[in-house]
């Protein structure tokens, strides 16, 4: 049995379109990565042949596969605490995968999985806006709806069977937008992207007065911002709209959960602009006054690419180490 100390650890984010793998060392500073399309592998075990593949090249080229200690994936609608996608709305592979099993029995290291929100959190805790931090709440925009995850004395508050902090999926409108988890009014549904260019569209056809963001090809966040920042009334009661259920749905968490902070990850500086004087308008108007004054909201601090994998990579070091070849 070999005695050497592993000093690298394997990153990996699992997004819709694209999968990315790091080589991470100790200090968290990336020293490789690759990438390839997600959508080209619509079958798991294909997939995961061509990542195992690409994980053990990339260790080679960087240290070599020996000195890997263990492995970390974020990817959407993951468990951490069974190492399953358990049924994901949006990617191909359909039911339960136990991905992490998967992988570990393919490359023979330790393999930890976790869903996108609480590897953001993750990664912003250790290197990010939350570092320092105890108690506070990552809301992410970045992987097509809204996922969070809650921080409760430094440690990830996963609940009892690991689907704790779903925040995205708490009613803010009585019979209101029908959500793709088959009920209605969930917060994601008006506030995610294609939540606020639904209120583009309802602004749009109620209103009589011209605007900007009515001849817009697309009506995204990014594209609305910029009808702001020209002066377009229209565009901006789109971010106030958004910011009141916001400011309402991270009230109502923040009054039951008392937090440090509430950072929002994934949101273009452009979009925050607009996006967080409503939000915060909204949030002192509905929180408990004794917690009102007392928790920030806050833009995350990291590049949402590096994060992610470097996010990875912090789960990869807390999982106990495994290794087919000791």
């Amino acid at each position: 049995m070999s005695n050497t100390i592993k000093n690298r650890v394997i990153g990996i984010d699992v997004r819709l379109n694209r999968t990315t793998i790091a080589v991470v060392d100790q200090r968290g500073n990336i020293l490789a990565t690759d990438s390839f399309l997600t959508t080209d592998y619509p079958d798991v075990n294909n997939f995961l042949t061509v990542l195992s593949e690409r994980i053990i090249v990339i260790a080679e080229a960087n240290g070599g596969f020996e000195n890997i200690r263990s492995v970390g994936i974020s990817a959407p609608s993951s468990n951490y605490l069974t190492g399953c996608i358990e049924n994901a709305a949006n990617m191909p592979w359909k039911g339960v995968i136990p991905l992490a099993a998967m992988l570990r029995d393919r490359i023979g290291l330790a393999v930890a999985l976790g869903n996108d929100a609480h590897i953001t959190a993750l990664g912003e805790h250790v290197y990010g806006a939350a570092h320092g931090m105890q108690n506070f709440i990552v809301v992410s925009f970045g992987h097509g709806g809204m996922g969070s995850c809650i921080f409760s004395n430094g440690l990830p508050y996963l609940g009892t069977n690991g689907s704790a902090g779903e925040i995205g999926h708490t009613c803010v409108k009585d019979d209101g937008r029908l959500c793709g988890c088959g009920r209605r009014g969930c917060l994601e549904n008006y506030v995610c992207d294609r939540g606020i260019a639904q209120t583009a569209k309802e602004l749009i056809e109620a209103s009589t007065q011209p605007s900007m963001i009515s001849s817009l090809d697309e009506l995204t966040p990014m594209a609305i911002a910029l009808c702001c920042e020209q002066g377009d009334e229209l565009a901006k009661e789109v971010f106030c709209k958004t910011g009141d259920y916001l400011g309402l749905g991270l009230a109502n968490v923040a009054s039951v959960l008392d937090p440090e902070a509430i950072i929002l990850a994934d949101v273009h500086e452009d979009v925050f602009k607009w996006l967080i004087e409503p939000t915060k308008e909204a949030f002192d108007r509905y929180v408990f006054r004794n917690v009102k004054d007392k928790v920030k909201l806050v833009m995350a601090g990291l590049n949402s690419n590096e994060r992610d994998v470097l996010g990875a990579a912090a789960l990869a070091w807390t999982v106990q180490e495994y290794s087919l070849f000791k």
